[in-house]
Order: C-alpha cells, then sequence, then structure tokens
C-alpha cells in the first residue's frame, strides 16, 4: 500500500544524509522507524511478535490464577 508523506526540507535533507550515511534507503528508514514506534506502544509487528506477546499473557494469567503461597507461621518463644 502506498501513501503519501509530507517532510519539511531541512528533515528530508536529514533523512537523505542518514540513507546515505547507513548505506539504506528512505523506505528503509521509514520501516525501522514505523517498527520502533509499534514496538514502544506494544503492539506486533508481525505474526511471530502477536504470538510472543500472546503467549506472555497467557503465563501471566495462569500465574494470576494461582493460589498465593504462604511464608510458614513462627511463633516467638519468652
Amino acid at each position: 500500500m502506498r501513501k503519501m508523506i509530507e517532510f519539511d526540507d531541512d528533515t528530508f535533507d536529514k533523512l537523505k544524509q542518514l540513507g546515505r550515511d547507513r548505506m539504506a534507503t528512505l523506505q528503509e528508514l521509514a520501516d525501522e522507524a514505523f517498527a520502533d514506534l509499534l514496538k514502544k506502544h506494544g503492539i506486533p509487528i508481525d505474526l511471530k511478535d502477536a504470538l510472543r506477546k500472546s503467549a506472555r499473557l497467557g503465563d501471566a494469567s495462569k500465574q494470576e490464577s494461582a493460589p498465593p503461597r504462604r511464608a510458614p507461621k513462627r511463633t516467638r518463644k519468652m
């Protein structure tokens, strides 16, 4: 899917220079930036990430539903 994004001249020049420095295309820089943004907000990027997140949520719910362990009672001698 194609979408148009508008940059001011200064930002676009800096992105082009960054692309040259890293030997990357503007598309590769954009892919990396959007992947980082999604990760920051906890949104899975692909199926693999979605399955990992789902497995972690399942493990967390199992731990929450388990009854809490009680520490043995200690008695003081006087």
